[in-house]
């Protein structure tokens, strides 16, 4: 069984771009969400996959991804996936020896930044970046699946 240990935090300012890559394209939708797990199709830059990913609040969740077809991942995205897509930019970067992914959304999201971190363990420590702000890996509204359902613009809170 595949397992991710993700910290996720709000992006306080753009300092983090100094030290950052290019940035790689995603565009993902969802074929199923449910109460036990979503199943996206995603294109990473060049590269597609479908993901199935445990649907459990958290830092630890199940985590399943196989590589498919990039044409056969943009006609899943066009006729069978839910529907605003999340659109971002994922940018990749070193701080305190720990690689940190630095995803600004687009779209119906556009204006979100979000930091995260994966880890060997929950209990890893790590230096947190002056640039990231507040945690949000237990606020089940960041996370992608939710961003579908009830995009950013949507947020009447969104300077919390």
């Amino acid at each position: 069984m595949g397992t991710e240990i993700e910290r996720k935090f709000r992006v306080r300012d753009d300092s983090w771009r100094k030290q950052a890559d290019a940035g790689t394209r995603f565009r993902q939708g969802y074929l199923v969400g449910s109460e036990m797990a979503s199943v996206r199709v995603r294109i990473e830059g060049e590269k597609a996959n479908l993901n199935i990913k445990s649907a459990t609040l958290g830092v630890t969740r199940s985590e399943y991804e196989y590589a498919i077809p990039r044409d056969e991942a943009e006609e899943l995205l066009e006729k069978l996936c839910e529907k605003p897509l999340i659109e971002k930019t994922r940018y990749r970067l070193t701080f305190a020896g720990v690689l940190w992914e630095v995803d600004v959304f687009a779209g119906d999201n556009e204006g979100l930044v979000v930091a995260e971190v994966e880890l060997a363990s929950e209990d890893a420590t790590f230096e947190v970046p002056p640039w990231a702000g507040e945690e949000v890996s237990h606020d089940k509204r960041y996370y992608n699946v939710c961003l579908v359902k009830h995009p950013y613009k949507d947020w009447t809170d969104r300077d919390q």
